[in-house]
């Protein structure tokens, strides 16, 4: 049966690019072999369908091929190329289409050239908690990580420190061997990654003992991430080359650290100023006073006019969250309720009374 990507990933057809990677980073930390509760299967899974939807040359033709687009030859109706000619007839030529026009104006086939083909790490994402005082002022969090790092004993080469490096004599250094592939204008050359050197173009006489030729191991590491003021709930920060260490010194991956606020008992937040109440008697808000209100750095006085409303806003400026990656900070909203006594003694039932009579 036929794999749906976008259901694998939960989007629509139509799902944007942002989408099809939030849904693919949801869905990888959720089923991450490495994690509690985690599912090799349905993480290599989620991860073929993210390396076809994120592509947008492959995604065309999935969208119009299905999951079989990638057992297709280089043939008609096949791989990475495709054009429109003679009556309409589509001709496609694979993923060496650029090696096929390389042969035919003496490029070589690709040989004389290196490309990289070594695999490059994975992303990592991971969630850590904050207080609401640490959002405000900034924090610093220190996150372990099981993971493949570089290999410590042969830096990333993937041989015996030692041990004799050499020319792969299946590819002669290119890391690439070339298959011929006939199609309708003759026999072309196709590339494709060396097995025996894994696209390296150089083997070792001994294959380093720790990593056994991979170039990365999987061990805890500790990595502190500093958490700016000021950020929001649910953003994530991106650490550049921090996820995964790739094959044989290939590019690491990167690391996402979305963090999540704490609520708070007194303070909520909205943009970058906090709203938080306080309760003030009948003959507060009639005479006015002034009364002390919490702030989430210090307690400060704030006046009461006389005659204020229940509901009405008070702003103490500057006391709020500050603004990412700048030194301002909002202000503090606060609600006033006035409390109105469900108990009154005789004496002040006839002060009310009184009130009531003057108007007031």
């Amino acid at each position: 049966m036929a794999k749906d990507y976008y259901d694998i990933l939960g989007v629509n057809k139509g799902a944007s690019d942002d989408e099809i990677k939030k849904a693919y980073r949801k869905l990888a930390h959720k089923y991450h072999p490495d994690k509690s509760g985690g599912d090799a299967e349905k993480f290599k899974e989620i991860n073929s369908a993210y390396q076809v939807l994120s592509d947008k040359s492959k995604r065309q033709k999935y969208d119009q091929f299905g999951s079989g687009f990638e057992q297709m030859g280089g043939g008609f109706g096949g791989g990475g190329f495709s054009s429109q000619g003679f009556g309409g007839q589509g001709f496609d030529f694979g993923e060496g289409f650029e090696d096929i026009f390389s042969n035919i104006f003496g490029g070589g086939g690709g040989a004389g050239r290196s490309r990289d083909m070594r695999k490059a790490g994975n992303d990592i994402q991971v969630d850590v908690e904050i207080t609401f005082e640490e959002m405000v002022s900034g924090t610093r969090r220190e996150i372990e990580l099981y993971q493949r790092i570089l290999c410590d004993v042969c830096s990333g080469s993937g041989g015996e420190p030692g041990a004799k490096q050499e020319t792969c004599l299946t590819c002669k250094g290119s890391g690439q061997i070339h298959k011929t592939v006939s199609s309708f204008f003759g026999s072309f050359s196709q590339a494709y990654v060396c097995p025996a050197c894994q696209g390296m173009g150089k083997t070792f006489s001994q294959k380093c003992h720790k990593c056994h030729g991979e170039g990365r191991v999987k061990q805890e590491r500790k990595i502190a991430v500093d958490i700016p003021a000021g950020i929001s709930d649910g953003q994530t920060i991106s650490m550049q080359g921090q996820g995964e260490a790739g094959e044989r010194g290939a590019q690491s991956g990167d690391l996402y650290v979305t963090v999540h606020i704490l609520a708070h008992r007194k303070f909520t937040r909205e943009g970058n100023n906090l709203l938080s109440s306080e309760h003030i008697s009948f003959s507060q808000a009639s005479l006015g006073d002034k009364i002390n209100v919490e702030t989430i750095d210090e307690t400060v006085k704030m006046k009461i006019p006389a005659g204020t409303q229940s509901g009405e806003l008070f702003r103490i400026k500057g006391k709020g969250a500050p603004s990412l990656g700048r030194a301002n900070r909002g202000d503090q909203l606060v609600k006033i309720i006035v409390d109105i006594p469900k108990n009154t003694s005789r004496e002040q039932k006839r002060i009310i009374e009184q009130l009531r009579k003057e108007g007031l």
